[in-house]
């Protein structure tokens, strides 16, 4: 550390000459040149499986939108009928009997429960992915692939059972 001097000409000049270093782009991988090859092959999928695909999507996206919509119709006119009353939590009643089954929610909506259409709405927000399933194991079927129709049979199996065996 002693031998610098900062007293120097180079530090101290206010003349400063840049130099630039310019590099030359060294050759593409082989492997890199291989791999953006193989992105711009496209890979097209069978028109069966890309008719399901949209089957699904339509379901999904208009089955959303339609659980969306009853729900929120029926919290409009719940509010519209109950939003005034005053809150009380001093006791807990659970659901009404008239909601505690698919049949017994369709019927309240039709007597004109403002409830019942929320528990409608929830009811087709859950059917959805129940749905789906069924339409898949049914492709599966008819496609004769049997190893994603027993799969489809087992998550239907398990969806059955937590909606209607486990509660």
């Amino acid at each position: 550390m002693d031998n610098l001097d900062l007293n120097t000409s180079w530090f101290s000049s206010t003349s400063e000459k840049v130099s630039t270093l310019q590099l030359q782009p060294e050759e593409q991988d082989s492997d890199i040149a291989a791999l953006q090859k193989r992105q711009t092959i496209k890979i097209e999928k069978p028109e069966s499986e890309q008719k399901l695909e949209a089957l699904l999507s339509n379901l999904l996206k208009y089955g959303v939108l339609l659980a969306s919509a009853v729900v929120l119709f029926g919290g409009i006119i719940y509010l519209v009928n109950y939003g005034s009353e005053a809150i009380t939590y001093r006791f807990f009643y659970g659901e009404p009997e008239r909601l505690r089954s698919p049949v017994g929610i369709v019927k309240a909506v039709s007597d004109g429960y403002s409830d019942a259409v929320i528990q409608l709405g929830l009811l087709v927000l859950v059917s959805i992915p129940v749905i789906r399933v069924i339409i898949c194991l049914f492709t599966f079927l008819k496609q004769r692939d049997f190893t994603y129709f027993f799969i489809s049979l087992l998550v239907l199996g398990a969806l059955t059972y937590s909606l209607i065996i486990a509660p």
